[in-house]
């Protein structure tokens, strides 16, 4: 299965933000999972063998426990193949971050309680 196949489910998506911030318990991703998608356990197990099986997390048993995590080698790989088509997005996002940063510069030399002026009118 291709790594966008794997990732193009968002249960599976969702998995991978839970494991990005720590080791889990199927149990607990389990639980998870079903409230917030409304889904039978026996499905949650099944996408947690996608993503195993896919390499994209990893099992560690621990008596009746499985913990799962996840694995950041093929992140990294999609991280590296999509570094291919950043410069589409890129200049647009840092054009953003400056226009931000501008209005947050004038709101501040503007002081409070001053109007924003209107552009469109001329004085």
């Amino acid at each position: 299965m291709h790594a966008f196949d794997v990732l193009g489910d968002p249960v599976r998506r969702r998995i991978l933000e839970l494991l990005a911030d720590s080791e889990m318990t199927s149990g607990a991703v389990c639980e998870v999972i079903q409230r917030e998608f409304e889904i039978s356990q026996p499905a949650v197990s099944q996408h947690l063998k996608v993503l195993r099986d896919n390499g994209f997390a990893t099992v560690r048993p621990e008596g009746t426990r499985r913990f799962y995590a996840v694995r950041h080698e093929p992140l990294r790989d999609l991280d590296a193949w999509l570094g291919r088509f950043r410069s589409f997005w890129t200049p647009h996002l840092d054009a953003l971050a400056t226009e931000l940063a501008r209005g947050r510069r004038e709101r501040r030399l503007r002081g409070p309680g001053e109007e924003h002026p209107d552009p469109r009118s001329s004085s």
